[in-house]
């Protein structure tokens, strides 16, 4: 049984190496890197190896991993257990706290952007800090949600002032499902990479109002724990992320559990598939914006926008929100060839079932994503809040006496930075290899029919490592 098992896991590599000849040998430079003469060897032989790698894991998959290990893992081990009524009344505090210091500095300091703190604050540490934050400690924005703790302290004087019971929530509408999370993260994105005035620090403030008003709305009426579930687009983006990591809070518990398991368990409701998604399409055209071959096709698809009488600003937004759009079809069109294939093993599942079974599998792509494009802004842009929370104003105050403190750019070298990207999209890759294999075994009849069916989700995993490698090379062409 074990040889055939590696022969029919051995029949599938070339179907997966076939898919990093897409990459070629140019397609490994990585984001934020100062120049390919400080790679330590031929860039070409990191999109090879890392195609080789996955192949060597789908064998060992298919060889060493004969039963489901992850669909249902033991108890976590408890590490650290504190006071949950305190926990949240604390982290909840220091959550408002610190978004009405954002929102303050936005909309009353300087309109510098780089002298503000809110830019700095949205888009480095809570944009990208965050999803580090959630895979190294777990869930920890639900601690410090502000929306959240502020919904949660506005119902509780309610309840103690109201002198009978309050209304119940409106029921959450299923059809609605995670919809409202992908397109808060799309429009988020859309924000980042295509609003022109995407660093003006009053408009991040009015639009961090707006969102938090949105969320409180909601809660108001679907209650505060089933709008937070499904609807508020940061806390689940976040909480995917915590899905990934090896400490899980339940409670005032914080747990110790298996690598992974925390990921077969989502709830796959409508808009699950579109939400892992819109979080790998909106990474990816970041950085195809930033490389040749978007550079030469923005301008005419830019043209093609003022000539329909938009202005230079507007038709390059327009160009920019096609672009944004396409990237994010192309990323589940891929996903959705692999669903297609995979059903080719059992037509009595649709390609519906398969594409809501196996979402999951995304999770650690989407953060191999995260890391591999924003890991240097992290490292660096971070080291900016020292002196911004001292100075959040930008008026010359020195609240923390940090105002006068500078950027270290010599924290990791370039080379470095390299190899934590191309670590990160070959273990999440990889890490997502093992989940669709965990599931196939759960879904088909025998392991032989579970490692023909990964066979398509082997050739997914290498066409996106190769995209992946293929886009952080765009900014340094």
């Amino acid at each position: 049984m074990i040889h055939r098992r590696a022969a029919l896991a051995a029949a599938g590599a070339g179907v997966a190496l076939a898919c990093v000849a897409v990459a070629g040998p140019d397609a490994a430079l990585a984001h934020g890197l100062v120049g390919r003469e400080d790679l330590p060897i031929p860039r070409w032989l990191f999109a090879w190896a890392a195609a080789v790698v996955l192949v060597v894991s789908f064998v060992g998959l298919a060889v060493l991993w004969p039963r489901p290990r992850l669909e249902d893992p033991p108890d976590g081990r408890r590490l650290l257990r504190v006071p949950a009524a305190a926990a949240e009344a604390i982290g909840g505090a220091l959550g408002i706290a610190a978004f009405a210091a954002v929102a303050y500095a936005g909309l009353a300091g300087t309109q510098t952007a780089t002298a503000n703190l809110a830019p700095t604050a949205i888009y480095v540490v809570f944009w990208v800090g965050f999803p580090f934050a959630s895979f190294l400690f777990g869930d920890v924005f639900r601690l410090l949600n502000p929306w959240r703790a502020a919904a949660r302290a506005v119902a509780w004087v309610a309840g103690r002032l109201a002198r009978g019971e309050l209304p119940a929530p409106l029921p959450y509408p299923e059809r609605l499902g995670r919809w409202p999370v992908a397109l808060g993260i799309l429009g988020f994105a859309w924000v980042e990479l295509v609003y022109a005035n995407r660093d003006d620090p009053s408009q991040l403030a009015v639009m961090a109002l707006a969102y938090a008003a949105a969320q409180l709305i909601g809660m108001s009426l679907f209650g505060i724990e089933p709008w937070s579930r499904r609807a508020d687009a940061f806390g689940v983006y976040f909480g995917l992320f915590a899905r990934l990591s090896p400490l899980r809070w339940r409670g005032g518990t914080l747990e110790l559990r298996r690598p992974l398991s925390g990921v077969p368990s989502l709830a796959v409701v409508p808009g699950t598939v579109a939400v892992l998604c819109v979080m790998i399409g909106t990474t990816s055209f970041d950085g195809f914006s930033n490389g040749p071959t978007w550079s030469s096709l923005a301008p005419h698809i830019q043209s093609f926008f003022g000539d329909l009488g938009l202005g230079p600003e507007h038709a390059l937004e327009a160009a920019f929100t096609v672009g944004l759009l396409a990237v994010v079809g192309i990323i589940g069109g891929l996903y959705r060839m692999g669903i297609a294939g995979m059903r080719s093993i059992d037509p009595s599942r649709s390609s519906e079932d398969l594409a809501r079974r196996f979402v999951h599998t995304l999770i650690p792509i989407a953060l191999a994503y995260v890391v591999a494009h924003y890991f240097s802004l992290l490292a660096y842009q971070v080291q900016a809040v020292a002196y911004l929370a001292s100075d959040p104003l930008g008026n010359g105050s020195n609240l923390l006496g940090t105002a006068s403190s500078t950027i270290d750019y010599g924290i990791i070298t370039s080379t470095g930075i390299w190899y934590v990207q191309v670590a990160a999209l070959v273990l999440g890759h990889a890490c997502g290899l093992a989940l669709a294999h965990d599931r196939a075994l759960v879904l088909y009849r025998s392991p032989r029919d579970a490692t023909r069916s990964q066979y398509w989700m082997l050739a997914v995993m290498v066409a996106f490592t190769s995209l992946g490698l293929w886009l952080l090379s765009a900014q340094a062409q």
